[in-house]
């Protein structure tokens, strides 16, 4: 019989959830394929989420289910619920801005990569790069502040034990990543790591002025090493690893430029996870508090999102939403179906190949 045929209570009496760990990438609003990904793991019911991270989008969806944890109640079930709903709500909140005045659809674009590229959007195309964020938009106008004060009480995520969340932004002084947790994880926090250089004003916390947290952290990986129980991470990534064809159009180019910066961080955390876990498998590093090895995974959409140029990050077309969506709950499934035996026992990519290369 599968699982799927038993009530979730029924489940957890055959086996207890296997503890994970979810880093979860931006990538503007591709970021509503993370959502799906998220309800189908919350829906299936066999994983305890100890930790999540998230940089821009990443982050919105990280709390959002966060939100849900703190919120549904005593059982599993209703936090799971809950944690979905929320999502739901947040994401076609984001779709919903397409129905904004023109000035709103702009910075709703802007809010989920840049300004579109067609004939229609080339007042906003000049105002993004002749203009900076403190001319065209002195008052810091951002819909997205407005939809996500209202969904998600930061006060109850930020006292929540489990799962813990990590959310990263990007120092514009320093170039450096801060990971806010915890109670200093507020509203501008959130924020700060889904502001975009060039549609709005660095966000200040404490005298500190940040942009977007994809930057410098896409996701954050280490606080799930170090603050989170669980050795498996699956990581949800949006921005493609590689291309088939190699770009040369202006346009192309800049979207193809625009991935590797973004990819950037998380192959350095890659890079560090296999060499530690390589000194630790041969015996010159002792496995312990301070060091210990790590299971990776990872689900992405494959083809699906190889299709998809990066300017379609700039949707919020509730049509793209959907369908973003439901490409993502069609990957997690893939995803359990193939590899939810491994957890806790051995990683499901191949992390030398993926990411760290080989020398010419």
């Amino acid at each position: 019989m599968n699982h799927k045929d038993l009530p979730t209570s029924a489940v957890a009496v055959l086996e207890a959830p296997r503890p994970i760990s979810l880093a979860l990438q931006g990538g503007g609003s591709h970021g509503a394929f993370t959502w799906g990904v998220l309800d189908a793991l919350l829906e299936d019911g066999r994983l305890d989420i100890s930790g999540l991270s998230g940089a821009s989008a990443g982050a919105v969806n990280a709390v959002a289910l966060a939100h849900g944890f703190a919120n549904g109640g005593p059982t599993r079930e209703g936090r799971s619920q809950l944690a979905r709903d929320t999502l739901a709500r947040v994401w076609r909140g984001v779709a919903g801005l397409a129905g904004l005045g023109s000035m709103a659809q702009g910075i709703a674009r802007l809010m989920t990569g840049g300004w579109s590229s067609d004939a229609g959007s080339a007042f906003g195309d000049a105002m993004s790069r002749w203009m900076s964020p403190y001319q065209s938009n002195p008052l810091g106008f951002n819909p997205l502040r407005k939809l996500l004060q209202e969904e998600i009480d930061f006060e109850s995520v930020g006292r929540l034990q489990q799962p813990k969340v990590f959310v990263s932004a990007t120092q514009v002084r320093t170039g450096q990543a801060t990971i806010f947790k915890g109670r200093k994880l507020t509203l501008d926090a959130l924020m700060a790591s889904a502001c975009l250089p060039q549609m709005f004003k660095a966000v200040e916390i404490d005298g500190e002025a940040y942009w977007d947290g994809g930057f410098s952290s896409n996701p954050p990986l280490a606080p799930l090493v170090d603050g989170c129980d669980s050795r498996d991470i699956v990581l949800v990534q949006l921005n493609p690893l590689s291309r088939e064809r190699i770009p040369q159009g202006v346009q192309d180019i800049q979207e193809r430029v625009t991935e590797l910066n973004f990819n950037a961080s998380l192959l350095a955390q890659m890079r560090t996870i296999d060499f530690i876990n390589r000194l630790i498998a041969r015996g010159e590093l002792v496995e312990g508090a301070e060091y210990k090895s790590v299971r990776l995974h990872r689900i992405d959409g494959g083809k699906a999102m190889q299709d998809l140029s990066a300017s379609s990050k700039l949707s919020a077309d509730p049509a793209m939403v959907e369908r973003l969506f439901g490409e993502g709950r069609a990957a997690a499934a893939k995803w359990l179906a193939r590899h939810f035996d491994a957890l806790g026992s051995e990683s499901t990519i191949d992390i030398r190949r993926d990411y760290v290369g080989s020398t010419a």
